[in-house]
């Protein structure tokens, strides 16, 4: 006798479906309905530049200049030492990020979804001057390719589209 039902595996789509899930990527979810239509503000810092840049590369940069949505994004970010030496010398940083976001049609100019997101990285002073420029470029890089895929998650997750 085996534990395993063929016919509870059957069952789970059905389930699924009758919750209101469906697949964002499907034909009419939020995916498919984002991709290549927003239009995202335009960057006035390096931050939100890499920010803009992420968010286009995951929701799709079409062309045309007809887009239907809006994204409106301001990003901060604050660094701070995370790590002190015995030689009051800092050893580590942290950068704590925040985004927040508007997205609108252009159409009505309702707001479809909004909401504000955080998460920080950390790098290492440790070593020379160069490395450390480097080592923090590369940490505010990280930190906006986080925020950016937590922004595009909570509007797929989120976003009431119209049909």
């Amino acid at each position: 006798m085996s534990l395993f039902n063929r016919r509870t595996l059957l069952m789970v789509p059905l389930a699924l479906a009758a919750c209101g899930f469906e697949p964002v990527y499907a034909p009419g979810g939020a995916g498919a309905e984002l991709n290549g239509k927003v239009e995202v503000s335009a960057p006035n810092t390096v931050e939100s530049y890499l920010l803009v840049q992420n968010l286009e590369q995951r929701l799709g940069r079409s062309a045309n200049s007809g887009k239907e949505y809006a994204l409106d994004v301001r990003v901060s970010t604050v660094s701070q030492r995370a790590a002190i030496t015995t030689s009051n010398e800092t050893s580590r940083y942290t950068i704590n990020g925040r985004a927040n976001y508007t997205l609108k049609s252009n159409e009505t100019g309702q707001v479809l979804a909004s909401g504000d997101v955080s998460n920080f990285v950390g790098y290492s002073a440790a070593g020379s001057t160069v490395s450390t420029l480097a080592d923090e470029r590369d940490a505010t890089d990280r930190l906006m390719v986080i925020l950016s895929d937590q922004i595009v998650t909570q509007l797929y997750a989120s976003a009431r589209l119209p049909k």
